[in-house]
């Protein structure tokens, strides 16, 4: 019985050690790699990961540090907007490099949200993600923020944006960029986040090479290492 006790205090020592390890990202967003790659946590009390089979695939690894600011957020926004539910998207490999479909995503600093909406009865909801419409990146909004029965909630976006930043600065690091649609951005500066989000938040300002409706991608500026 003691050995058995021993056996487990060990493995428990040993599996905490493992994620308390940092990672260490090398190059860029779009020319880089990851070493010990963080997977985020596939929910919590106000969001969700977009799906159990890009979990197991290993698409949702992030740094280390990356991986705090996005749990830590979501924690404040449990508190600031508490009927607001989110779900994170496409994040990475644990060891970073090439991550098809996109041109981006390989040091661990480039992270894929849902776009946050309320269904008809006026709810915070998620947008359905399932392999039928490629996780969620299928879908299309219109000019008014519409899909189905969902409308984009631009103000828990916007909470979210900033919760994001603020988390970040409370670590030493930054956000590079949010990319979402420019045609869409107007609405998020009308929301009371809006003057935070135009003194602090770089926006794309032309459409990339995807629309980035139904998701908005950040990059975290956190420093790392030349590749090697």
């Amino acid at each position: 019985m003691k050995i058995l006790t021993f056996s487990i205090l060990i493995i428990c020592l040993f599996s905490y050690a493992i994620l308390a390890e940092e990672s260490t990202c090398y190059g860029t967003t779009s020319n880089g790699r990851l070493e010990h790659g963080i997977a985020l946590p596939f929910s919590g009390p106000n969001y969700v990961g977009y799906s159990n089979i890009a979990r197991l695939a290993g698409r949702t690894y992030v740094h280390s540090q990356v991986a705090d600011i996005i749990v830590n957020a979501y924690k404040t926004l449990e508190t600031e907007q508490p009927a607001k539910v989110f779900k994170y998207a496409e994040t990475g490999l644990k060891e970073g490099g090439q991550f098809k479909p996109h041109k981006t995503h390989r040091n661990g600093l480039s992270v894929d949200f849902m776009t946050p909406v309320v269904n008809e009865s006026g709810q915070s909801d998620h947008l359905p993600t399932h392999p039928l419409n490629k996780f969620g990146y299928d879908i299309e909004f219109d000019s008014n923020g519409k899909y189905d029965e969902y409308t984009i909630d631009y103000v828990a976006l916007a909470a979210h944006i900033v919760a994001l930043h603020i988390e970040s600065i409370s670590q030493g690091v930054d956000l590079w960029r949010v990319i979402f649609d420019p045609k869409l951005q107007p609405e998020l500066f009308k929301t009371s986040y809006g003057p935070y989000l135009k003194k602090h938040i770089q926006f794309s300002k032309k459409r990339s090479w995807v629309r980035h409706d139904e998701h908005y991608h950040v990059d975290f500026s956190i420093h790392c290492k030349e590749m090697k």
